[in-house]
Parts: C-alpha cells; sequence; structure tokens
C-alpha cells in the first residue's frame, strides 16, 4: 500500500509539473469562451446586413442562360446551390462551383486585381476604398483563415474605420471570405486559441495539432484521476474526528487537497469531454440510416423552370415591390439574395432579406457536436412560387413529409412521430437559432435513428441515431452541464460553471505554483 501510495504521489506530482500550466490555461480560457464563443466568422445573417440590395429590376439574363455561360447544360439539372445577389453593386448569379455570372448582362466575373477586391471589401464595409489599406496577397492560412486552404489566394486589407478591421477578399468570387475586428482578435487570443491550441503554426499541421490535443487531453485525465485517488488515501481517520487534523498538509499543498478534493472530479469530466469532442474512438464515428437529399427535393434543380426570375416579367407577374423587391420579406427590409430550390418536385424561390433591428451576430454555440443540426431560423424569409408567383405561408404537410421519408428508408418501420413546437435534448438551440415547429420521426433500425424535419423548407434538419445521443450527453452533458433543467434558468447555470471553473482553475494553478518551487529547489539542490 506504501508503494502504490509513493507511486501515485510521484506520478501525480510530476505529471502536474508537466502539464497543470496548460489545464490552467484550460480553465481560464473556457470561463471567457461561455461567452465568446469560437473562432471569428462571418454569421448567416451579418453577412445578408453586408450585401447590397438586389436590384431585381436590372435583370436580363435568366437562370438558365447563367449556367450555360458558366459552362454548365441545364438540361442535365444543378445538383449544387444557386443563389442571385449583388456582386460588384450588379445583380448577379452565384454556383455551387463558385463560378458567377452577372444577370444585367451575362458576363462571367474573372479573378480579381487587387484594386478591385479593394472595391469589393469597401462595399461590404461600406466605406470609401481609400479607407482600405493593403496587407498583402496570403497563399498560405494565417491564423484567422485556418480551414480555408482550398479558397486561397486571398486579398488582406486593413480598414481605418475605427474597429480596427481586417477583411479578406477572395478574388474569384468578390465574396468576404473572413472580416475579423480589433475586439474579435483580443477576445479570440484570450479564449478560443489557447483553449483549442489553435494557433496557426500548430493547426495547420492536422495530423500534429489533433495527436497533440488528444494525448493532452488524455495526460489531464489521469493528471485528475491521480489527484482524486490520492484525495481519498491521503486523507487521515483521526478519532474524534477533526477535519483540520484529517488534512495531511498545510500552506499551499493544503489548499491545493482542498481544491483538488472539492473540483477534481469536474477536472476529470471536463478533460474526459474534451477528449471526446476530438473523436478518438470508432464508435463515435458510427453512422445510422441516411436519408438522400433527393428524398424531399425530388432531384436535381431544373433552372429552367426559372425563366421569370427577368426583372420586368416579376414586375409583369404581379409580384412588384411587395414580394421580391424593395419590400420583398415580411419585414419590410428590402431583399439581400434569391436562391432557387427544388421542394417536393415543384420549383421556388427562396427570398431572403436583411432586418436592420436583428442581431447580426447572434451568440455562438455548440460548438462541437456529434451529429450536425442545418437550416436556421429566418423569420425574415419569403418562399415564393416559380410557377405562380404566389408566396407560400402554409408549412408541407405531415403526410407529404412522411411518404417522402417512409419511401427514402422502406425497409425501415417508423415508430414515433411528433411535430414538435420546442426543441427537445437532442435537436435545440440555446439561442433559439435552429427552426422550429419540426417534425421528429424515431426510426426502429438498428442504430435507432432519428430524423427532425423542418416542414416549413421541407428537409432534414439533423439525424440523430443512439450513439450521437450517448455523445451528446458524454460531451454537453459533462463539458457544457448542458441539462436543460437548469441551462434555461440563466444566470444560474453561469454562476455554477463559472464557480466550477475558477475552482479548477485554483486548484491548477496551485499545483503549478507548487511544481515550479519545487523544480527551482531541485536545481538549487543540483547548484
Amino acid at each position: 500500500m506504501q508503494l502504490f501510495r509513493k507511486l501515485v504521489i510521484l506520478s501525480h506530482r510530476y505529471l502536474g509539473i508537466a502539464i497543470s500550466l496548460l489545464v490552467a490555461m484550460w480553465f481560464a480560457s473556457g470561463i471567457l469562451m461561455i461567452y465568446t464563443g469560437g473562432m471569428p466568422e462571418i454569421a448567416p445573417q451579418e453577412r445578408l446586413e453586408h450585401l447590397s440590395a438586389l436590384q431585381l429590376d436590372a435583370v436580363t439574363v435568366t437562370p438558365a442562360e447563367a449556367s450555360q455561360r458558366a459552362g454548365f447544360d441545364a438540361q442535365d439539372g444543378f445538383d449544387g446551390r444557386v443563389t442571385i445577389l449583388t456582386v460588384m453593386d450588379r445583380p448577379a448569379y452565384r454556383f455551387a462551383s463558385d463560378d458567377t455570372v452577372f444577370a444585367d448582362s451575362g458576363e462571367v466575373l474573372q479573378t480579381l486585381n487587387q484594386d478591385d477586391s479593394r472595391t469589393a471589401a469597401a462595399h461590404f464595409l461600406k466605406l470609401s476604398p481609400d479607407k482600405l489599406h493593403s496587407v498583402g496577397t496570403l497563399t498560405q492560412v494565417d491564423q484567422w483563415t485556418l480551414g480555408m486552404g482550398r479558397q486561397m489566394p486571398l486579398y488582406k486589407f486593413s480598414a481605418d474605420d475605427g474597429l480596427g478591421s481586417e477583411v479578406y477578399v477572395q478574388p474569384k468570387t468578390a465574396e468576404i471570405a473572413m472580416l475579423t475586428t480589433r475586439r474579435s482578435r483580443a477576445l479570440a487570443w484570450a479564449s478560443t486559441i489557447p483553449h483549442w491550441l489553435y494557433f496557426a503554426a500548430l493547426r495547420a499541421n492536422q495530423p500534429v495539432w489533433y495527436q497533440i490535443v488528444v494525448w493532452t487531453s488524455a495526460l489531464a485525465c489521469a493528471l485528475a484521476l491521480l489527484g482524486l485517488i490520492l484525495s481519498v488515501t491521503q486523507f487521515k481517520r483521526v478519532r474524534p474526528f477533526r477535519l483540520r487534523s484529517a488534512i495531511p498538509y498545510a500552506g499551499w499543498m493544503r489548499w491545493h487537497y482542498i481544491t483538488g478534493a472539492v473540483f477534481g472530479l469536474f477536472t476529470l469530466t471536463w478533460a474526459f469531454s474534451g477528449l471526446l469532442s476530438m473523436e478518438p474512438f470508432e464508435w463515435t464515428r458510427a453512422e445510422g440510416l441516411d436519408v438522400p437529399r433527393e428524398a424531399f427535393t425530388g432531384g436535381p434543380l431544373d433552372l429552367r423552370q426559372f425563366e421569370a426570375v427577368r426583372g420586368e416579367e416579376l414586375l409583369e407577374g404581379g409580384i412588384e415591390r411587395r414580394r421580391f423587391m424593395r419590400s420583398g420579406c415580411p419585414s419590410g427590409d428590402p431583399t439581400k439574395e434569391v436562391e432557387f430550390v427544388r421542394i417536393q418536385d415543384e420549383p421556388y424561390y427562396v427570398v431572403r432579406c436583411a432586418a436592420g433591428a436583428t442581431d447580426a451576430t447572434p451568440p455562438r454555440e455548440r460548438l462541437h457536436q456529434p451529429y450536425g443540426v442545418s437550416g436556421r431560423a429566418e423569420p425574415d424569409r419569403l418562399l415564393v412560387s416559380a410557377k405562380t408567383l404566389e408566396a407560400r405561408t402554409v408549412p408541407f404537410s405531415t403526410d407529404s413529409l412522411m411518404t417522402r421519408l417512409r419511401a427514402a428508408v422502406p425497409d425501415a418501420p417508423v415508430v414515433e412521430q411528433q411535430l414538435l413546437t420546442d426543441y427537445d435534448s437532442y435537436y435545440y438551440s440555446r439561442g433559439r437559432q435552429t427552426p422550429l415547429p419540426v417534425l421528429r420521426v424515431k426510426f426502429g433500425d438498428p442504430a435507432e435513428t432519428w430524423f427532425y424535419i423542418d416542414p416549413q423548407m421541407s428537409r432534414v434538419v439533423a439525424a440523430v441515431h443512439r450513439l450521437n445521443r450517448v455523445e451528446r450527453w458524454l460531451y454537453s452533458g459533462l463539458h457544457d452541464l448542458d441539462f436543460s433543467f437548469w441551462y434555461e434558468r440563466r444566470p444560474l447555470w453561469d454562476i455554477a460553471v463559472i464557480t466550477l471553473l475558477l475552482g479548477g482553475l485554483a486548484s491548477s494553478s496551485i499545483g503549478l505554483f507548487l511544481g515550479i518551487k519545487r523544480l527551482l529547489r531541485l536545481r538549487t539542490r543540483g547548484v
């Protein structure tokens, strides 16, 4: 027993010396991440806010004609996303391949030079071009464009806007790939970058970064577990019982023992759930039922069904300004983008606007989850039939959704179907950013897959199988303490989580301090 105790003490001591700085950094940055979210990005609503109003009365080219100019055959159908938006102050069709065709002339957008890119950035920021200064041309990712390697090269500009804005322009599409400000960069350096070890030189080497995060998380689990063992084995059983006498340490070591005993379990669960976020185990990559996208669309997009997108025909067709023009959306805000979609074999326009009163950058949430949740609530969106030019104001029927879903997976029995008007434990949004109502369908397949279907757009927004649900609780439950019974009662959740994080920070910081003192003593003795 004495040998075991000594081995545990030595292992905990020197493992703590090795990684306690990292653990303390995780706790400190975790507090900030509650409110700052992930790395800087351009949220969909923010992107719409920056787009210029779409001038559909200037459109003279149909989507089918534009696709031919871009090198596609309209008769073959189109599987990717097709939209019309404002590019360089002109209406333009944007295809999933990033090809862009101006809708007023049929001219294909050519790769921008630096001056034209500066103009595009100025339009986005609503500044004069002379307020933007070239920083350089990126051919490799930097700290703020990690994951954008396929979009290189990018032109980078700094703006004289009082915010320290830096904007990245993709010359092939004239799109703004990234926008950062002095504040967003500072918050990322204080929170997300140290928490995720998102240092550009490291993160650019994906295999090395992955192994470092996995192994340091595993070592943090071992450190916390060893500390919990010591909190039991070092506790003295004295008679009569007195807590002061039961703790065999004094000074800072005593406080390290107390904070470790109280907060050690949470340190272990946070380290373990952080490890799970990297999905190091094969079971986390398991798959359930798959429903092809065509099940709800009916097939590829036929752009020839959208001939009426010509500006003058829209006006003659009765939509006038009330639909597509300046009052295109329910709020009366100007139309910013129109997407061409196929829903249940019928062509539709999805008209998107940007309400000036809305929050352009809603709070981030669920920075990691074991399954994807696509789609977002868009209160200022209009769905218009391309055949009748009438707005669709009612959702697609549950019967139509179920018929298509059953046809897509005929061999899997339906166990339950329910139209949810509020979130459940697996399909949810803290900021209510995902669409409601949603149709939840549970299947009796071996993976026990649940599908969540948005009846407004007739599309699957989430597919969650049994192991996804297990990992949801192991990660979000342990890492975020994401339980609705108290998360919805904020600031109670904030107070509790910050208290636990501060406790873990105190324990790891004291351990780091004691480790440094020990190393200095050893060095002095060596000298």
